[in-house]
């Protein structure tokens, strides 16, 4: 019998990937998009087992997000949890950001959580209960030194949105952010491809390491359930090895 019923978007990957592994294996019934990986997806889903499904989607396109909202719909009539946690990444300095990556940016990492937040609504509202947790990072909260104006301005966008949310979507739904720091996905590849980029990357952070996307996604698991965390809505929960307060 399923737990629950879950829905994370960029789940064929990194966090997303984890995310989904994670809960699969406590019973939800789990659906995840992808973007561009067919084979990552198929590969995930296969790995997971249970009840897992997998659809398209780009979080930056309205049509997209409507055309996995109606899969979605077409197989469930409610989720309990949605995790929005598809995102691409910006090093870019200032100086050289240019208009369009600043616009793909926010378009994804920000306007993104809107859309697919906005668009399955419904199936939240339908659940006997609800969490919503946004995939924001410790860049929203400082002006980290290996991110972009862009990203940084989208993740704190993202923090923005979910204290709001939670505000507005209380008491049926509840809404939680967890704000990571360097993880290992590929996305951050280019940050972990040395030894000496690695050495670099654990100094910044007092656990001296890195995090692996195991540890993201029982955070997320964590915040979403409620049955022990049933009166947390509107927090970021900092899973970045005590980066923060460095």
């Amino acid at each position: 019998m399923s737990h629950g019923v879950v829905f994370i978007t960029g789940g064929s990957r990194g966090i997303g990937r984890a995310t989904v592994l994670k809960f699969a294996k406590e019973g939800f019934t789990v659906f995840f998009s992808y973007n561009s990986r067919r084979d990552k997806a198929e590969e995930v889903a296969g790995e997971a087992g249970g009840e897992v499904y997998y659809v398209r989607m780009d979080v930056a396109d309205l049509d997209s997000v409507h055309g996995a909202y109606e899969f979605v719909s077409g197989k469930v009539r409610y989720l309990n949890v949605l995790v929005n946690n598809a995102g691409i990444a910006s090093l870019t300095s200032f100086r050289e950001l240019t208009y369009e990556e600043w616009e793909k940016v926010i378009k994804v990492d920000l306007t993104g959580v809107f859309l697919v937040t906005k668009t399955f609504l419904p199936l939240l509202m339908n659940a006997p209960w609800a969490s919503i947790v946004n995939v924001a990072s410790i860049t929203g909260q400082t002006g980290h030194v290996l991110s972009s104006a862009a990203y940084c301005a989208a993740k704190a966008g993202v923090i923005g949105f979910t204290r709001r949310l939670a505000v507005e979507l209380a008491p049926n739904i509840r809404v939680n952010a967890v704000a990571p720091s360097i993880v290992e996905t590929d996305m951050t590849r280019s940050l972990l491809d040395t030894e000496e980029k690695r050495r670099r990357a654990a100094a910044l952070h007092p656990l001296a390491r890195v995090a692996r996307p195991e540890e993201i996604a029982e955070a997320i698991y964590f915040l979403a359930l409620g049955d022990k965390t049933g009166f947390i809505t509107g927090q970021v929960l900092n899973v970045n090895g005590g980066r923060l307060i460095c």
